[in-house]
């Protein structure tokens, strides 16, 4: 008896819970029914299909090196006893920046003059005595070996001693550094990075489409991005004559600074190639961004009457933001630029602006 009274609960529980969950189904779908139709447009982005000059320049972007670019490693061993320069300071060729100790240096140097001295006073003493017959032409061509050898020690040694003071090789400012006065420093130790910024090349690439109509010489149009107002001249200095992995040819843009060395290394700038083609006939076109999944997918949104349809076209230049359309729009129709991933063919849609 208890037995059938429990499988009778049961049914009564289970029916319960049944009909619970089929009025909250009910309940949400009059809900979502209640949204659709308070919510039934999209709000999308539209633009105007037009007739447009386009602008065929080619814009590159790149960044800013120094003409000239140095570190100076130290040649001999020793403690830094100066350092005259510090970071920031123009230096010009041949300013001495620091000093090593040159004790040791200063000893050999004296030592190959006085084996020098020896030499050249052998050699003259051994060409007059084999005039009167004191010594053998072999002892005379022997003197005159070991003048030749003790000259070139010491010449050695004057180089050495020479290179006991640090001297810039090429005009420019002191960017690092790295030694204090009782630095001890061995041979191949950095001792300053110097970069010349009197004129800057920006390094640019460019495709094969466009880099055919370039030529060394040519004068560019160049900015910065952190001065977007100024525009500065440059001329090209360097075209590759191989392409890069991705296909893009590598091109130097030289560029005069300015007196205030605005302009600084490692600065983002972009270069604008004007194109030898004067484009003068107006094109039809729409935005880029127009385009479902890209441009190479050729179908954009067409708007009428509030509602959109998929539309296959044919698309050709690309300009910059804008593309050239071929085939499949008709001046003045209205698309979608932003908002088509919500959207299929029928879709209702708010046009925002």
């Amino acid at each position: 008896m208890k037995k059938v009274i429990y499988i009778v609960v049961g049914i009564a529980v289970i029916g319960l819970i049944a009909y619970i969950l089929t009025n909250n189904k009910k309940k949400n779908e009059a809900e979502t029914a209640t949204i659709s139709k308070t919510n039934d447009a999209v709000a999308v982005r539209i633009d105007t299909v037009k007739n447009a000059v386009p602008n065929l320049d080619y814009v590159a972007n790149g960044t800013f090196a120094p003409s000239q670019e140095l570190s100076f490693p130290a040649e001999n061993s020793g403690r830094v006893v100066k350092v005259l320069v510090d970071e920031g300071d123009k230096v010009r060729i041949g300013q001495v920046l620091a000093v090593i100790k040159g004790d040791q240096l200063s000893i050999e140097l004296s030592n190959n003059q006085a084996s020098y001295q020896n030499a050249l006073t052998n050699s003259q003493r051994y060409e007059n005595a084999y005039k009167t017959g004191g010594v053998t032409k072999q002892q005379l061509d022997q003197a005159k070996l070991d003048l030749v050898n003790a000259k070139a020690r010491l010449d050695q040694a004057k180089i050495n001693y020479g290179d006991a003071s640090i001297k810039a090789s090429i005009n420019g400012i002191v960017n690092k550094r790295n030694i204090e006065p009782g630095s001890v420093v061995a041979p191949g130790t950095e001792l300053f990075e110097l970069v010349n910024v009197s004129t800057l090349k920006l390094k640019v690439n460019v495709d094969e489409q466009h880099v055919a109509s370039l030529k060394v010489g040519n004068t560019i149009n160049v900015k910065a991005s952190v001065y977007p107002d100024k525009e500065f001249t440059g001329k090209i200095t360097f075209i590759a004559p191989k392409a890069d992995g991705s296909l893009n040819f590598p091109v130097e843009i030289e560029v005069a600074n300015n007196p205030d060395n605005e302009l600084k290394a490692g600065m983002y700038g972009t270069a604008t190639f004007g194109s030898n083609t004067a484009q003068k006939v107006p094109v039809k076109t729409i935005p880029r961004t127009a385009f479902v999944g890209g441009v190479a997918g050729n179908q954009v949104f067409v708007v009428k009457d509030s509602v959109v349809r998929m539309v296959k076209i044919v698309s050709g230049r690309i300009f910059g933001d804008n593309v050239e359309v071929l085939e499949g729009l008709n001046n003045g129709e209205i698309v979608v630029t932003s908002g088509q991933i919500n959207l299929t063919d029928g879709t209702k849609v708010n046009p925002i602006k």
